[in-house]
């Protein structure tokens, strides 16, 4: 299916607040970048610069949460969930597993990954490809 002007958009604009958003401080269950994002205030923000509204989740550990709790909550953005395999496109949010107890959220851009860092207390653009397995990839519906 072809993307349309809208759609194209609003996945370039999540990509790009993705990209401006870099250097911001990592907090666990941070939601701007005047305090702190983590990879669901990171994904939150961007879709936010994007006009898409949704409920943010809070309560969680940086270990835990499901598969399918991330799909249903992506899914009520208005995101699609595709396998791992198919192609990344600008705009898109993935699902790493960078532990067998710990997913994370990052944001394609053309050249890489931008993901909130708990490890280096940022958010951080990655160029290439992602180091940790792609356990779903989430791409806007079109609208």
């Amino acid at each position: 299916m072809a993307s349309n002007d809208s759609e194209t958009d609003h996945s370039g604009m999540i990509a790009e607040m993705a990209l401006q958003l870099c250097g911001s401080d990592f907090r666990l269950h941070g939601r701007s970048a005047d305090h702190g994002l983590d990879c669901i205030g990171l994904a939150a923000q961007c879709l936010a610069a994007a006009g898409i509204q949704c409920d943010i989740p809070t309560g969680y550990s940086i270990r835990s949460g499901s598969v399918e709790q991330i799909e249903e909550a992506m899914s009520l953005a208005g995101f699609t969930a595709l396998s791992p395999g198919n192609p990344e496109q600008e705009g898109d949010i993935i699902l790493v597993r960078p532990s067998p107890i710990q997913w994370h959220l990052m944001v394609k851009t053309e050249d890489g990954f931008v993901h909130a860092h708990a490890g280096l207390g940022q958010v951080v653009f990655t160029p290439g490809a992602t180091q940790w397995p792609i356990e779903k990839i989430f791409r806007l519906t079109e609208r």
